[in-house]
């Protein structure tokens, strides 16, 4: 056996797991939840993953309008899971960076498509990776730009974008108190309200990290949906709308990556 064929076989395997090209496509009858962060170019630091450039942000979003996919809010999906068309998409951001005005806005409404964004309310000079993980304290999320309030007012009236909530200050809910918690998911929505003279009905778990209690208290504060950071495509009809599974757009994918997460949720195997 030449050394050519083992090495064009391990390759082979390598793609075949990486990319699952082989996996069937999950029912189009099921929306896709699509999560994003930024819509800029990554430079340097650690995060490139939450950075999609605004090139590659632009040819996602004109490959769904293009392929006939429906854009909806989150609020729209879920108050039409039951009948929604096929090739339905949302598309959702989280934290409030200002790139998402400068930057996505400009592009999801020359396509006609909606979003959702998950704000965090107190979101200006303030380090929240480290909650999650000791050693992301390098304040490079802190530096980021946030949205102001008159950039979100904008976006909303364009009619492309919903304001859901992503908490007061992106917490770690579940290491929380249960009076923490409530002031972190309940006051963020009538911070919310009041702020922009919306109703907030849509929220998000920061790091996609949550407990029964932090979902309890979610349903208890008058959102219709909660979305995480699991990876997956839900089947509205039998989903828990507090514990929606999303697809993670990531800084790393190649357009390839992109449309395999579309027909199956995941890139490969794995992730």
């Amino acid at each position: 056996m030449s050394v050519w064929f083992v090495a064009a076989a391990a390759a082979a395997g390598w793609l075949s797991y990486r990319y699952a090209w082989w996996k069937p496509a999950v029912s189009y009858r099921h929306p896709r939840i699509l999560m994003y962060h930024m819509i800029k170019t990554h430079t340097q630091g650690k995060f490139k993953g939450l950075r999609v450039s605004p090139e590659a942000f632009e040819k996602q979003i004109r490959y769904l309008s293009a392929g006939g996919w429906h854009f909806v809010t989150m609020s729209e999906l879920v108050a039409h899971y039951n009948d929604l068309p096929e090739k339905t998409v949302a598309v959702t951001f989280d934290d409030g960076y200002e790139d998402n005005y400068t930057h996505a806005l400009p592009i999801l409404k020359k396509y006609g498509a909606k979003a959702t964004l998950y704000v965090v309310v107190d979101r200006h000079d303030r380090e929240w990776s480290s909650r999650r993980k000791a050693k992301n304290d390098s304040g490079e999320l802190m530096r980021e730009p946030k949205l102001s309030n008159e950039q979100i007012k904008e976006m909303i009236r364009s009619g492309v974008f919903e304001i859901g909530s992503h908490t007061l200050t992106h917490p770690n809910l579940p290491t929380l108190s249960k009076d923490e918690k409530y002031k972190e998911i309940v006051h963020s929505k009538a911070a919310i309200e009041e702020a922009f003279g919306i109703t907030c009905n849509a929220f998000c778990y920061p790091f996609g990290l949550y407990d029964d209690e932090d979902v309890a208290l979610v349903r208890q504060a008058g959102y219709t949906s909660a979305t995480t950071t699991q990876a997956g495509i839900e089947d509205m009809t039998k989903a828990d709308m507090y514990r929606l599974k999303r697809i993670t757009v990531s800084g790393k994918d190649n357009f390839l990556a992109f449309v395999l997460k579309l027909r199956t949720g995941k890139r490969g195997v794995r992730k």
